[in-house]
């Protein structure tokens, strides 16, 4: 992509913006949000539908900066990401692994699920209060492609071709992590990184990789998209980034 086009955030950066939009654009915008908050929950669920799609669209940004009725934002650091289903959708796990794997969303969905219930938090601030997550365990899949004793870390690459993530060996196998698959007890919508995304639960959102389709265990951390860009490797809630958030497990 040419760096001299403006780029949005993934799930949470609203720091950088894009081009100007028209008055009425923004005023029509300002009003869906508002109708979102008095609103029956039908017409919160079509809001979010709308804003999660818009965004998709929206080189400014401004969509991001709303919330939807589920109190999220929608961000990405990519000009257009495109759509994967059961057909087209891989997760390889590779690198410092005996068997390396290619999973379909299938094959995902049919290993044992973890559902977990955590606070989400931005370190930009926002919260969205007990988001319920389920998937695969993390852990599980390090487990089943023989993890080499070299190991030290796991990198994480995305389907928008530009964002990436890492942990340590020791916080990839915490069983709060996950290879998530569904969100507030439905799946994963293309906004919110499905058909599958990363969940660290403990961390600030960031490191919830959206859209993700690369596991690559490696021998060191290599610092993912805002890592490179200032952000905190180590993004626990409350002790990273400055910040003093309640921890969110």
């Amino acid at each position: 992509m040419n760096e001299d086009v403006p780029k949005g955030v993934n799930d949470e950066h609203p720091d950088q913006r894009g081009t100007p939009v028209g008055r009425r654009v923004f005023l029509g915008t300002l009003a869906l949000g508002a109708a979102g908050v008095v609103a029956a929950p039908p017409l919160q669920r079509g809001l979010e539908a709308f804003l999660g799609g818009a965004a998709d669209k929206d080189p400014t940004g401004l969509t991001g900066l709303l919330p939807n009725g589920g109190g999220f934002r929608y961000y990405s650091v990519a000009s257009s990401v495109p759509r994967k289903n059961a057909d087209t959708y891989r997760l390889t796990v590779d690198g410092l692994v005996d068997r390396p794997t290619a999973y379909t969303l299938d094959d995902l969905e049919a290993l044992p699920q973890t559902r977990l219930v955590r606070d989400v938090q931005c370190v930009t601030g926002w919260r969205v209060p007990d988001t319920p997550f389920e998937g695969v365990r993390l852990s599980r899949l390090l487990d089943a492609a023989r993890v080499r004793p070299t190991a030290k870390a796991v990198r994480f690459t995305c389907f928008d071709g530009t964002y990436t993530e890492s942990l340590t060996l020791a916080q990839a196998r915490r069983a709060d992590v996950l290879v998530a698959l569904r969100m507030q007890d439905k799946g994963l919508s293309h906004s919110h990184g499905g058909p599958v995304r990363l969940y660290v639960a403990p961390m600030y959102f960031y490191k919830s990789a959206k859209w993700l389709s690369g596991i690559t265990v490696t021998d060191e951390v290599r610092p993912g998209y805002w890592e490179e860009r200032g952000y905190d490797v180590d993004a626990w809630v409350g002790r990273s980034n400055g910040r003093d958030d309640d921890p969110t497990s």
